[in-house]
């Protein structure tokens, strides 16, 4: 495995001038339902779901209006999983829309993370001009095993390939779009595993596991493509080491496993992170958990910033670029909820998804740099 040396800054856009505390607008709130992924077509189409975590979940998807009224996607029958017939959705995690404004819905099918129900494991993808789904790809035991639970996706257009992290056992799993071919790569390399010795605190919070009485271990979680220079970047939840691998590689289906493991790269340290998204310079965004923040890593001078850090962002989970070029993200206050938090919701406020005035070029503001010790 390659080793890249990261370095850090503590530099604080704040520290720029910009007041981050008049460039945050919520989009729509949820008292209940804990929302985890956000996703904006072209045309401004905001789209949110909720994971089937608990006794009070409702509907799986749905599309946010204006006037942030809730539409469940693609209509209410699909909302429904309860009724079992049909397509419907079983336990959603996330949303993406690609560089063809088509929308992806991919559902890991375990319902309050207890195991990946039969059958139940999809990808869907859906044209957003009818609503109708063109394409549901479905895993079976092997490429989605009972104990996974597929969490994020990016899907590059121009090769046909869909990424998408595993992080109830850790491992990645490429689909070829144009052959239909499934495959679960790097289930055996410590880069998509959680780190042990990782103990999470956010927000004062210590996340523990009822099953375990320790950390969670989540592994695999965050994902990034970062199309223009052909990397996929990828990181577990519980950790805080950036990996990445060229998609050259994870598309040969000829390259043997040991050959892909020795390619992956070990960029450097950053605060433990759930959501990861490129800029248009193929910079890397991350949401700090730990520190109610969005993070920058610059691959050119291998440094990290922090671009936003305020207390609204708890747990900030998933982002999405809209076409106003502003970033939307989730905050699932995953810490406070009684599956990590023994037993008890320490919830403040709702479940939110926010507009931050940042731009699609997050790099271009910033100031310079100067690398230091990491600090988690």
């Amino acid at each position: 495995m390659k080793t890249l040396v990261l370095a850090f800054s503590a530099l604080v856009w704040a520290a720029a001038g910009l007041a981050f505390g008049q460039q945050m607008e919520i989009m729509a709130t949820f008292e209940t339902q804990q929302v985890t992924g956000v996703a904006v077509s072209k045309t401004g189409r905001l789209f949110v779901c909720f994971p089937n975590w608990s006794d009070q979940h409702g509907a799986s998807v749905v599309e946010v209006a204006k006037s942030r009224t809730l539409t469940p996607f693609p209509n209410e029958d699909w909302n429904r999983p309860e009724e079992g017939a049909g397509q419907h959705w079983t336990c959603v995690q996330s949303l993406y829309v690609d560089d063809n404004d088509a929308l992806w819905v991919l559902d890991p099918a375990s319902p309050k993370m207890e195991g990946v129900a039969a059958g139940g494991a999809k990808l869907v993808k859906f044209d957003l001009a009818t609503n109708e789904p063109a394409l549901t790809i479905r895993f079976d035991e092997f490429q989605a095993p009972p104990k996974s639970y597929l969490n994020d996706l990016r899907v590059d257009t121009n090769t046909n390939q869909v990424y998408i992290t595993d992080s109830g056992l850790g491992a990645l799993v490429v689909v070829n779009l144009e052959t239909g071919k499934i495959r679960r790569l790097l289930a055996d390399h410590p880069a998509t595993k959680a780190e042990p010795n990782v103990e999470l605190t956010v927000d004062g919070h210590q996340p523990v596991d009822p099953r375990t009485g320790r950390t969670p271990q989540i592994h695999a979680d965050g994902i990034a493509l970062d199309s223009k220079n052909g990397y996929l970047y990828f990181h577990a939840l519980t950790g805080h080491t950036l990996y990445r691998v060229k998609t050259q590689l994870l598309r040969d289906e000829k390259l043997e496993e040991s050959a892909l493991a020795d390619s992956v790269e070990l960029v450097g340290e950053t605060p433990a992170c759930d959501g990861m998204l490129t800029d248009e310079r193929g910079n890397i965004l991350l949401t700090a958990i730990e520190r109610n923040a969005i993070g920058l890593y610059h691959p050119a001078d291998n440094s990290y910033q922090v671009l936003l850090q305020d207390k609204r962002l708890q747990w900030p989970d998933s982002m999405a670029w809209g076409p106003d070029g502003a970033l939307y993200v989730t905050t699932s206050q995953i810490h406070r909820t009684p599956r990590f938090n023994r037993g008890h919701s320490d919830q403040v406020g709702p479940f939110a998804v926010w507009r931050v005035n940042l731009t699609r070029t997050a790099q271009a503001a910033r100031p310079e740099a100067q690398p230091h010790t990491a600090e988690r």
